[in-house]
């Protein structure tokens, strides 16, 4: 697809410090690298801004209500109170919550926020492929009784010798689909070694909408056979159910804020799935020591200015893929089964 814009660019921009928000300042210069995201008027939208991929767990204060899964004791503030505050000065309006692996299988927490908060989050609860089959039970029940609107598949939770193509990741899978429930995929330790299961997934479950995290851990390629993984994940457009997260910027770029170099990646991902396909996340709070919660979502404006990519486009990553996908996951469900 076309991604063509001709836009207003600033020269310089200041930081507060590294916890919290970055602020620009506008010039009338033709410097890619960096512009107002306040003042220019491509950037200005009536569409909320969701962030699609962050996670919070108990204070120490909370955790005789909600242990932490043992020897998974957090080492950075992750509550909801900070993370409320964080999105405040962001001014970003929703969130889906990504069960943390500090509380692994027990959601009661998450749960809680989900309760409290209900026009503000979403829930993305993770799968259990515990060998008994209780998983598919319990994320039944997170979907239909406490209305989580995600499951997240990590590989490397599989007993030992088992992929997700096994029985019970098959039986959640479909189980997804049938649900409307989307189902993300954490590939953290490289696309290739689990494409062949997302590909039999979606070839045998159409219906079921996927979520690759964090552009499926794909760091600009350095050689050809990194550029061969990010052609698969070029590739796996080709499933009209596959969405790519833009999320965790820190992780995936070879450099430091903003994370220019991952310009070519958003551009290609964009020409490849569609901008309607793509969503934005931080992944707080780790990615708060490394740039800041505001710089996250700051950071995405200025790769996509680097493209340039159209502001259309950008309302779609940074809020309008989310906020489709999900409500309409959640009514449907409603509409099914309750």
């Amino acid at each position: 697809m076309a991604l063509r814009l001709s836009m207003t660019v600033l020269s310089s921009f200041s930081v507060v410090s590294p916890n919290h928000c970055f602020r620009f300042r506008t010039f009338a210069t033709t410097n890619p690298v960096t512009m107002s995201l306040s003042e220019n008027p491509s950037t200005s939208s009536t569409s909320k801004i969701i962030d699609s991929h962050l996670h919070v767990w108990a204070s120490p204060q909370e955790a005789s209500k909600f242990p932490y899964s043992p020897g998974q004791e957090p080492n950075l503030p992750g509550h909801v109170d900070f993370l409320l505050q964080c999105m405040e000065e962001a001014g970003v309006d929703g969130a889906l919550i990504v069960q943390p692996i500090n509380h692994k299988f027990d959601h009661s927490y998450v749960t809680s926020v989900l309760k409290k908060y209900p026009t503000k989050f979403f829930g993305c609860c993770l799968a259990n492929p515990a060998d008994d089959g209780s998983g598919l039970k319990q994320f039944e029940h997170l979907v239909l009784k406490d209305g989580y609107r995600a499951v997240r598949f990590n590989p490397y939770l599989w007993p030992s010798g088992e992929k997700m193509t096994n029985e019970i990741g098959k039986a959640i899978f479909k189980r997804a689909g049938e649900l409307n429930v989307p189902v993300g995929f954490m590939c953290m330790k490289g696309l290739d070694l689990h494409i062949s299961e997302i590909e039999q997934l979606c070839t045998e479950f159409p219906s079921t909408v996927v979520l690759l995290d964090h552009l499926a851990f794909c760091k600009p390629p350095l050689n050809d056979a990194e550029s061969l993984v990010f052609s698969k994940l070029l590739n796996l457009s080709r499933f009209p159910q596959v969405y790519v997260k833009f999320s965790a910027l820190f992780r995936v770029s070879r450099t430091k804020f903003p994370y220019l170099d991952l310009s070519p990646h958003l551009s290609e991902v964009v020409s490849s799935f569609g901008a309607n396909h793509v969503i934005w996340g931080s992944d707080f709070p780790f990615v708060v020591p490394e740039c800041g919660y505001k710089g996250a979502k700051e950071a995405v404006h200025l790769i996509a200015n680097q493209i340039p990519l159209p502001s259309s486009d950008l309302e779609w990553i940074m809020g309008k893929t989310a906020a489709q996908l999900f409500h309409s996951q959640l009514s449907s469900a409603k509409q099914d089964f309750l």
